[in-house]
């Protein structure tokens, strides 16, 4: 008989923090947006770089043929990750800086009066590099979002797309809310008047599979960060996209993509860990295989996901399936409980709309920094603010109460915390 359950114990055994304490609780890592914690092979694999291969590249000695060799593997493994190919993934310092080198290359090719679109619920690293284009007079337009349901306005997506439109920008999930927008659609929309899509994945990199050449989108940048690695920046451009852009570049740097896109001596180290880190979540599909069986025997969208994958692709999407499965249960208890307590009011699409395992709300009378501090006095790590996503907590009219508390489900987090947190939150809303 297939396994129906996800094995939680052996993910967290991989995981140094979680024996933190603060005061007598054990901690509770519920700050997964904002970056998740680091398995114990991924910081092996950064010290083993540092102590036994650390060189620059392309030199004629070991270390640094080391080097060339590691960094040339982690672009196939985070090929694996981003559905593409090698050649179609570039490293960065993060994601946001490679998206305003990537608007102040594009618009080397444009003209005054050309146009972008962005939208309101992006974290502002998909709005503040193209809206910085205005002084270069780019025109950028803004799908609305709204604030009742946290989602977009498509019919006005579809008004503002037009044949002046260069470029959209969309994220495919909210960092803020946990919304998952219907990229393809946009992807659609940008086609069929000759513009260039930028995706930002950051936050959906931890969440959901994701398919560059499927999804069709032109650019996708992700934080490695977010999935188990260290800080370092990834970006797929499309290949044939990619040889069209003037990049801005030194001279010294190659002309060819992905090399075109990188400035500077990149983060080795960092680099070699975000590798390993899709090895980590490529061992958790193979580890759950039977788990994974029974997903796709009782739901056709797994199946869909893993239909003529192979090797470490089909371990990577795997993963990410087994890890999502066993998140969304407890992201939706936490949520239903949350609603529960009087003077709690839960922020995010409505029920049955694409989400991440990424729960939002507010309490009445408690700013979100007095909740968060309380939540952290007992161990429990969630954020407080608007996460960068300041235009959605302007909409939602959250800024003079201190924005959202946001709590995130990794498949390293249990039942028991947040139960803990419904505890905490609970006292909260009955002092008011």
């Amino acid at each position: 008989m297939l396994r129906e359950h996800f094995d939680i114990n052996h993910v967290r055994r991989q995981f140094p923090a979680l024996a933190l304490e603060v005061g007598s609780y054990p901690a509770a890592f519920l700050d997964s947006p904002g970056g998740t914690q680091t398995p114990q092979r991924v910081m092996l694999a950064v010290i083993d770089y540092l102590m036994n291969s650390n060189a620059n590249m392309h030199g004629f000695f070991e270390t640094s043929v080391t080097s060339d060799h590691l960094l040339a593997d982690a672009r196939d493994a985070l090929a694996d990750f981003l559905g593409c190919d090698w050649d179609e993934v570039s490293f960065g310092h993060n994601m946001t800086t490679t998206t305003f080198l990537l608007a102040h290359s594009l618009v080397r090719d444009w003209a005054e009066g050309d146009e972008v679109v962005i939208t309101e619920l992006d974290h502002e690293a998909n709005r503040g590099p193209w809206l910085s284009l205005r002084e270069r007079g780019v025109v950028v337009r803004e799908v609305p979002v709204d604030p009742a349901t946290c989602t977009l306005d498509w019919e006005a997506f579809d008004e503002l797309v037009n044949e002046r439109t260069k470029l959209v920008a969309i994220g495919y999930a909210s960092n803020a809310v946990g919304t998952v927008n219907d990229v393809q659609r946009a992807v659609a929309l940008a086609s069929a008047v000759g513009a260039l899509t930028v995706v930002d994945a950051v936050h959906y990199a931890l969440h959901g599979v994701i398919d560059c050449h499927d999804l069709g989108c032109d650019f996708l940048l992700c934080s490695a960060y977010k999935f188990f690695a260290p800080h370092v920046g990834v970006m797929y451009a499309r290949r044939d996209v990619a040889a069209r852009v003037p990049a801005l570049k030194l001279r010294t740097v190659s002309s060819e993509a992905p090399f075109k896109f990188e400035t500077g001596t990149l983060d080795h180290e960092g680099i070699t860990g975000a590798a390993e880190a899709v090895e980590f979540i490529a061992e958790m599909g193979a580890h759950n295989e039977e788990f994974v069986a029974w997903l796709a025997a009782t739901d056709a969208s797994v199946a869909a996901h893993l239909e003529g994958l192979e090797d470490r692709r089909r371990d990577v999407v795997a993963g990410m399936l087994a890890a999502e499965a066993y998140a969304q249960p407890l992201a939706q208890s936490l949520r239903e409980e949350l609603r529960a307590i009087g003077g709690v009011r839960v922020y995010g699409p409505p029920d049955g709309h694409p989400r991440t395992a990424t729960v939002s709300f507010t309490i009445n009378g408690v700013t979100a920094e007095q909740a968060c501090r309380r939540l952290g006095e007992r161990g429990l790590f969630l954020w407080d603010g608007d996460f960068y996503a300041l235009r959605l907590v302007e909409v939602l009219g959250l800024v003079e109460s201190g924005g959202l508390i946001r709590a995130g489900v990794a498949p390293y987090n249990t039942r028991g915390e947040i139960e803990r947190v419904l505890e905490t939150v609970g006292e909260l809303a009955r002092r008011v």
